[in-house]
């Protein structure tokens, strides 16, 4: 799974805890897409999460 190239935000693991309490592993993945962005050498892909583009941290070419 990739990780947002901004914030550094990936994967998150713990528990998934059903009603009876019985515990399993779980795992959480962030929305990450990959866009193309302004940079100061022109535009290229990177992976980058939707909070960061939501934000306004990066620039969409």
């Amino acid at each position: 799974m990739a990780k947002c190239d901004i914030c550094g935000k990936g994967v998150h693991f713990g528990n998934a805890v059903s009603h009876s309490h019985r515990r399993s592993n779980k795992i959480w993945k962030s929305n990450i897409k990959s866009v193309k962005v302004k940079t100061d050498g022109g535009a290229r892909k990177m992976h980058v999460c939707t909070s960061c583009l939501r934000s306004g941290k990066v620039e969409r070419a």
